[in-house]
């Protein structure tokens, strides 16, 4: 964006601010519906090209589509008789794929080299998050539905927004990359058990159901992608050679057909993880087709994937985060305050006692830096899509996408202030610092 387009998404985002406002105390309610959401359309649009508001784009842009989705809930409801909720699954699994770009082996295989911290993480990451969730959710006494929905959230692994935040806030970007890896790997496992123990009472959670929906959401996606990656930065003569590219296109191609043309009588109990398969397949095959075209044919820039993922992650959380609200969206005015109030008392929990059992654990200022992003971001997706699709429950998807979304808000104040304070300087609550130290 140019510097003369920022003034104009300005002053734009505020007339239709001052004009929702001013209708709103006319008492034309329905008539605010298009200014708010072109309001904060704008000012999302706005936030991406400014320098200090950009980490909060993402943010903005939830609320936008969230607003569009109170007013106008039909729009992300039934098309043509298809249900957009059968969207939220395809969708995680693409986020998902694209998570596993950004791996290799080697972000696994650094865990053996650096395990006290690694353990240290995922331990508070499945302990501190999982009981604060059941009871802060206990404390607030919400109906069964909503109180699983906080533990789910609680109960699910940490988030790729994480390694963002470490990243700014000048941690240990490697060490949040592999305990967000590890936490993935262990969820199929974890999570399942954590609800079952903790939300079990509530609703009904089928344990074998969950471990393969996670498997299906979470690990064939990203395992694809760990093959997609190493696809984009091979450096060996057939990952930048146009036959064997094509063929790789093709191969996959017929292997995402095979698998969606085969009836899950044959699959049996692991039918469960064809859709992960079918998306994973078929994204392999873009990889391959897209960098035959941009790579070899028309000799553009290797990092294309870099730049289109964060879009595409984007674009596809505000679009499931907009229709679960706009299913829940009777539930969410009234309980909405309240599941505000448990996502920052939640996330805070996790800020807090995640750095703070870092550093009894003696680890290094910038590692205790990391492990509090780990502890206190989970993975909103996958706990939006599990409410969804084993729940089977919009209630229960409200508060990963309302924690979700607050988890970029304070992920985005806390990185840019630990940004500011070096590793030397004080702590969070005004706790000494320590040097960096080797491990």
């Amino acid at each position: 964006m140019t510097t003369r387009t920022l003034p104009l998404l300005r002053t734009l985002a505020m007339l239709c601010g001052f004009a929702t406002l001013v209708l709103g105390l006319a008492g034309s309610g329905a008539a605010t519906g298009p200014f708010a959401v072109a309001g904060l359309t704008l000012f999302a649009l706005y936030c991406m090209g400014h320098a200090v508001l950009k980490s909060y784009a993402f943010t903005a842009w939830v609320f936008a589509f969230v607003t569009a989705s109170m007013y106008y809930p039909a729009v992300f409801g039934t098309w043509f008789g298809f249900d957009l909720a059968r969207l939220i699954v395809p969708l995680i699994q693409i986020i998902m794929f694209g998570m596993g770009t950004t791996l290799s082996l080697a972000d696994f295989g650094r865990a053996l080299r650096m395990p006290w911290p690694v353990f240290v993480g995922v331990a508070l990451q499945y302990s501190v998050m999982p009981l604060a969730g059941y009871a802060i959710a206990t404390a607030f006494g919400f109906e069964p539905e909503i109180a699983a929905g906080v533990i789910l959230i609680g109960s699910c692994s940490g988030g790729v927004a994480s390694n963002l935040m470490t990243y700014l806030a000048r941690g240990d970007v490697a060490l949040s990359v592999t305990m967000t890896a590890c936490s993935t790997v262990l969820s199929p496992l974890a999570t399942p058990f954590l609800m079952k123990a903790l939300a079990g009472r509530l609703v009904p959670i089928d344990v074998v159901a969950m471990m393969l929906s996670i498997l299906d959401l979470i690990v064939v996606p990203i395992g694809c992608g760990l093959v997609a990656h190493a696809i984009l930065y091979g450096k060996s003569s057939w990952a930048s050679t146009a036959r064997p590219l094509a063929v790789g296109t093709a191969l996959c191609g017929a292997v995402a057909l095979a698998v969606t043309l085969s009836g899950e009588a044959a699959w049996g109990r692991l039918a469960a993880l064809r859709g992960g398969l079918i998306i994973g397949a078929a994204l392999i095959g873009v990889v391959f087709l897209v960098k035959l075209v941009v790579n070899v044919v028309m000799r553009g820039p290797e990092n294309w994937m870099e730049k289109a993922l964060p879009i595409v992650s984007m674009a596809g959380i505000c679009y499931i985060i907009a229709i679960i609200t706009a299913r829940s969206s009777e539930k969410l005015l009234a309980v909405g305050l309240a599941l505000v109030a448990a996502a920052v008392l939640h996330n805070g929990v996790g800020y807090v006692l995640g750095y703070w059992a870092s550093r009894a654990a003696r680890l290094d200022e910038r590692s205790c830096r990391t492990v509090a992003f780990e502890v206190g971001m989970q993975n909103g997706g996958m706990a939006s899509a599990l409410a969804m699709n084993v729940l089977s429950s919009a209630n229960a998807a409200l508060a990963p996408a309302i924690f979700g979304s607050w988890m970029n808000v304070s992920g985005s104040v806390l990185a840019t202030w630990w940004h500011r304070t070096p590793a030397g300087r004080p702590g969070p609550g005004g706790g000494p610092g320590r040097r960096e130290e080797v491990r």
